[in-house]
């Protein structure tokens, strides 16, 4: 272990130490996340228009498209945790965003020389998410190596506050580039913020532990079954990702409906629509902004189930909303909703980050990853289907109400008992 990682190491046992705005490494480490979630935050944006309007695309094609940006997740987030698992994080995350700028960058290169193409869009799609999920899962694995244990919470509330504001500003931020400089050029701006992220990223002088040599019979396939064994054998995580891909079922359900329940029930305009639906990022902000102070005084463990079962109860407002005055509604359980779930992704996040061993945390990360993503798509099928035949409101608060029940997983668990996240030390007889 270097001297930089040690200091780190033992300002966490003895309990002091500087806070995170006064720790360079972390600094430099969200900075770039800042720029770099922004950018992506464009991208989405820009990437679809570019495929309507440069290229005439169908909505057939423009749902492929979307679906390109995440396939990577389902197929290889899996075999990722196992290679990152042997791998020094830092290195991996410079290289994919090196990567995400070159693929990002060929974007706005095609369309300035008149050849860019349906294809070149579907292949930029399917390579950038394969570069996202080998960043995300050795970011997330990284982040316990820079900060001490007692700053998870924190370090992680104020990364999901980045990712809160980027859902909420870079949208807006988008179309406005799109406007004024197309949506190519929009493109160079998450091309030049990989840039920036990859120049933070190598500021940073802590390094992180070397990885544990592999075994000679350690197989890809093996490590993948040791990760997915831990997260599954632990009678608290697998409690923990039940709840997390019940409640991602669920929204994704919400997130089907929410937009015809706004314009064909409420009779929102469109215009108004972003304006309702923003009000999920706002929740978002304050959930990160205050996480860390909520797990000091209820507990770093109990604020998981808190999160869902109380904070996420009146989300189901939103069900009740009507046209009028009574709109809204809709925005207020929609921040709650928000709120609720930042703080819980903050919470589950930081227990899985302080109770998994640091050689099996990028397949930990991969597997949870793998299995509560997964959820989404069927949840978005699922509830495009009842909301034909039940109707959409009913759909919808069954969908809200499925989502708030889904922390009942980790209340009737031994997560209940605890107050406080317990070290690694502590938690590894918990399998």
């Amino acid at each position: 272990m270097t001297e930089a990682a040690q200091d780190v190491r033992d300002a966490g046992a003895t309990g002091h130490g500087p806070s995170l705005w006064r720790q360079r490494d972390f600094m430099l480490l969200w900075g770039g996340q800042t720029v770099s979630e922004t950018g992506s935050a464009v991208t989405e944006v820009a990437l679809p228009l570019l495929a309507v309007v440069a290229l005439g695309a169908s909505t057939f094609q423009v749902g492929l498209l979307t679906a390109a940006t995440t396939l990577a997740f389902a197929v290889i987030a899996l075999p990722a945790g196992a290679m990152v698992d042997g791998t020094a994080k830092r290195s991996v995350m410079i290289v994919c965003n090196l990567l995400r700028l070159v693929i990002i960058g060929s974007v706005p290169l095609a369309a300035a020389f008149g050849v860019l193409t349906m294809a070149q869009l579907y292949a930029v799609a399917v390579a950038a998410g394969v570069c996202s999920v080998f960043f995300d899962v050795s970011y997330q694995s990284y982040v316990p190596s820079l900060v001490r244990a007692e700053h998870l919470m924190n370090a992680n509330g104020k990364l999901g506050t980045t990712q809160a504001l980027a859902q909420f500003g870079g949208p807006g931020l988008g179309s406005g580039l799109v406007w004024s400089v197309g949506a190519a050029g929009a493109m160079t701006a998450d091309a030049l913020s990989y840039a920036l992220s990859v120049l933070s990223v190598l500021g940073i002088r802590t390094r992180e532990e070397r990885p544990r040599a592999r075994p000679a019979d350690g197989t890809l396939r093996r490590r993948i079954a040791e990760g997915l064994r831990f997260v599954l054998g632990h009678r608290i995580l697998r409690r923990v990702v039940a709840c997390t891909a019940t409640a991602n079922l669920f929204s994704g359900m919400v997130s089907a409906l929410a937009m015809v329940f706004l314009v064909r029930v409420l009779h929102v305009g469109p215009a108004l629509t972003g304006l309702v639906m923003a009000a999920a990022a706002v929740g978002g902000i304050a959930g990160g902004l205050f996480a860390g102070r909520l797990a000091e005084r209820l507990g770093s463990a109990r604020i998981i189930w808190v999160s869902m079962l109380v904070f996420g109860a009146p989300q189901v407002v939103a069900a009740a909303a009507r046209p009028g005055w009574g709109v809204l509604l809709f925005p207020l359980g929609w921040g709650v909703a928000g709120f609720s779930a930042m703080v819980y992704n903050v919470a589950q996040l930081s227990y899985r980050q302080s109770v998994t061993p640091p050689e099996l945390m990028g397949r930990m990360n991969a597997a949870v990853r793998w299995v509560v993503w997964g959820t989404l798509p069927v949840g978005g099928v699922l509830g495009g289907l009842l909301g034909t035949l039940i109707g959409i409101r009913p759909a919808l608060g069954l969908a809200l109400v499925g989502t708030w029940a889904a922390g009942w997983f980790v209340f009737f668990s031994p997560l209940r008992r605890l107050r406080d996240v317990p070290g690694p030390e502590s938690a590894t007889a918990a399998p």
